[in-house]
């Protein structure tokens, strides 16, 4: 069982099954979303995530035809990356775990949009373009 909030704490949230596919995206869309170098997500399955409050502050973007991103309205936290091609699944910012989800990163993706000023690091993760 894992635990998560935005940064004000206003939405919480629950993940009850297993996570997987945890990744850096270079993307800008991600980049613009986390204000940072790159988001980090990891996913789980739609039925294994809930809720436990604060939902009616739950913000919703279509970042593109394929996509819709969630933060908080209050805080403006990052929280969700949803995509329509896979509608079981759910992208979970991992910034907002307040547990170890013990997974790590297995790669970079879009890589070929990252920041000009960010240098990829040496770390053994495989690298994809997009």
């Amino acid at each position: 069982m894992l635990h998560g909030s935005c940064l004000c704490g206003g939405i919480r949230y629950v993940v009850s099954g297993p996570v997987y596919r945890m990744s850096h995206c270079h993307c800008s869309m991600c980049r613009k979303h986390h204000g940072a170098a790159f988001g980090t997500y990891l996913n789980t399955r739609v039925e294994h995530f809930a809720f436990e409050r604060g939902e009616d502050l739950l913000g919703r973007f279509a970042s593109s035809p394929d996509a819709k991103r969630t933060f908080c309205t209050r805080c403006g936290s990052t929280l969700q990356w949803l995509g329509h091609g896979a509608p079981d699944e759910v992208g979970i910012a991992a910034g907002t775990l307040d547990d170890d989800p013990g997974l790590r990163p297995a790669m970079h993706i879009y890589v070929a949009s990252k920041a000009p000023w960010y240098d990829l690091p040496e770390d053994g993760l495989a690298r994809r373009e997009d």
